[in-house]
């Protein structure tokens, strides 16, 4: 897999090999989140939010795609304290789309970089289909939530907190 990911043609062949069960919805540009739901017509709390987070202990940097639902927000203290370090920011814009290759409002909840780690809330978890952009505002997909857990193995732990 290359070290950028930026086209949903990308994504529906990684989910193709696989045998994932997902549905595209092509929609009006749309990069907030609740507003995105609604266009596509499902719970907020279904919605994959993401965000990348820069961890930095002493002089080491390290970047994390956090997935949280769609109701709620990342906890940067919870992400911090589950790497150990002693600072936790959101990254750069500028940096967030080149680790993903994808617009911001846009971000697929996966991770194809080297220096990106994914870690997921299991509060996302509860649906059967999860719904997130993919890599551009006007297209997302419905994926099977098993199926995105055996595609991607995330790391799951609580890194969600209410809004």
């Amino acid at each position: 897999m290359n070290s950028t990911f930026a086209s949903a043609s990308s994504l529906t062949t990684l989910l193709d090999e696989h045998e994932a069960r997902y549905r595209v919805i092509d929609h009006p540009p749309e990069g907030n989140t609740e507003k995105a739901s609604r266009l596509r017509g499902h719970p907020l709390d279904a919605a994959a939010k993401c965000l990348v987070v820069r961890v930095r202990t002493g002089k080491t940097r390290q970047h994390v795609l956090v997935v949280v639902p769609g109701d709620r927000r990342v906890d940067i203290a919870a992400v911090r304290d589950l790497y150990g370090c002693r600072s936790a920011t959101v990254a750069p814009l500028d940096v967030a789309e080149q680790l993903t290759g994808s617009v911001s409002g846009a971000i697929p909840p996966f991770t194809f970089h080297p220096d990106l780690d994914l870690v997921v809330d299991p509060a996302l978890l509860h649906h059967d289909e999860i719904f997130f952009n993919a890599g551009t505002l006007d297209r997302s997909y419905a994926l099977r939530t098993d199926d995105y857990v055996r595609v991607m193995r995330p790391r799951l732990e609580t890194v969600a907190q209410d809004v």
